[in-house]
């Protein structure tokens, strides 16, 4: 996606990844789109409630995103996912985005070798 293509937004807890993507056209489809969707999280996060939430980017043709907890395991090996899964629907514009950075605490992390 180039810089001239408009991106919307999103802000998601650690520990919570992407799920299924739906575009205009329904379920993303790899063998139509030929790649998968463009969700990538930035390097900006805000503090909520002692809970870091990051900001993620996607692009715009993506209208729906599930979103979930990464499944952790108990101590006898056994999964526990307390919540299934989360649709997002309302995904938020630059100035949305540019609107909760200046009312939350934000931090933005610096790229290191080696991590993210």
């Amino acid at each position: 996606m180039n810089s001239t293509e408009s991106w919307k937004y999103f802000f998601l807890a650690d520990g919570w990844v992407v799920g299924r993507v739906w575009s205009t056209d329904g379920p993303w489809s790899t063998i139509a789109w030929r790649r998968g969707p463009r969700i990538e999280r930035t390097h900006l996060s805000i503090t909520q409630q002692d809970e870091v939430l990051w900001l993620y980017r996607a692009e715009s043709s993506i209208v729906t995103i599930e979103v979930k907890p990464e499944p952790t395991t108990t101590g006898d090996g056994n999964f526990n996912q307390p919540i299934g899964q989360v649709l997002l629907t309302r995904l938020i514009s630059a100035d949305q985005v540019i609107e909760r950075l200046s009312l939350a605490q934000a931090h933005f992390q610096t790229q290191k070798a080696g991590q993210f």
